[in-house]
């Protein structure tokens, strides 16, 4: 099981996606962002990620930058932070 602040840490990662995607969501309901430029952002934090890893001298660090990247990927592939067009 978790320790508290273990769950504190996931809980606090799961507030702060939950909140990124929403905005990512909001621009585009107010056409500031489209579909291809949310996904843009995605893909930059995953490169960002994936830098990280191969610069970082710590396989558990790397390790981790490679599930946020795992996650990023994700997203784009299920466009959970994405409002696709009605056909």
């Amino acid at each position: 099981m978790a320790s508290s602040g273990d769950r504190q840490d996931i809980a606090s990662g799961m507030a702060a996606l939950s909140i990124c995607e929403s905005l990512l969501l909001a621009m585009g309901d107010l056409k500031i962002m489209d579909e291809q430029q949310a996904v843009g952002v995605i893909k930059d934090a995953a490169a960002a990620h994936q830098s990280a890893s191969d610069a970082t001298g710590s396989a558990e660090s790397a390790s981790l930058h490679l599930e946020v990247v795992a996650i990023l990927n994700g997203i784009i592939a299920g466009g959970n932070s994405i409002r696709h067009p009605s056909p």
